[in-house]
């Protein structure tokens, strides 16, 4: 199975409300594939979490309904940006919610979680994956520095497709 990310075409996707959220949740449904989580994650639920009121919440639900990553049943859950902690392997940041990166990140510190997000140079600020329009078209920025530090890997065919950032 290939991922194609680069391509996509959002015309006026800069605007929040005109975001496409179903190309995000497959694409978030594929980093399930593309990053691999240590031993002691790979049971259970497979969590995807979710801060902020966002139309990304509801698109995760239906189409990652009765989905695995892997042999874990995904759960999507809302979380709260004040939360004390996060126990998800995937987490998203809506834009709504990108002034508590800093809170989001100590809470998560030393955790195998995948901080996704889709806010300007969040990848640069301790994101691990964001998503970005550049030329109208949705691209995502990849900071393999923040990935490797949560005891995470990625696949090169996704670092192949994103636009590395440090």
């Amino acid at each position: 199975m290939t991922l194609a990310i680069s391509v996509f075409y959002c015309p006026g996707a800069a605007a929040q409300q005109d975001v496409n959220y179903s190309i995000h949740a497959n694409i978030i449904y594929h980093f399930t594939k593309y990053i691999d989580w240590p031993e002691d994650r790979k049971s259970g639920n497979f969590i995807i979490g979710v801060i902020g009121d966002t139309p990304l919440f509801e698109e995760l639900q239906a189409s990652l309904a009765n989905k695995k990553a892997g042999y874990q049943s995904i759960v999507i859950r809302k979380f709260s940006a004040s939360a004390a902690s996060y126990n998800c392997h995937i987490l998203f940041i809506s834009d709504e919610e990108s002034r508590s990166l800093k809170k989001i990140l100590a809470a998560i510190k030393g955790m195998p979680v995948l901080l996704v997000s889709e806010t300007e140079r969040f990848a640069q600020k301790g994101a691990c994956i964001n998503f970005a329009i550049v030329h109208e078209k949705l691209k995502l920025e990849i900071n393999k520095n923040n990935i490797e530090q949560r005891d995470l890997s990625i696949a090169s065919e996704l670092l192949s497709l994103g636009i590395l950032v440090k």
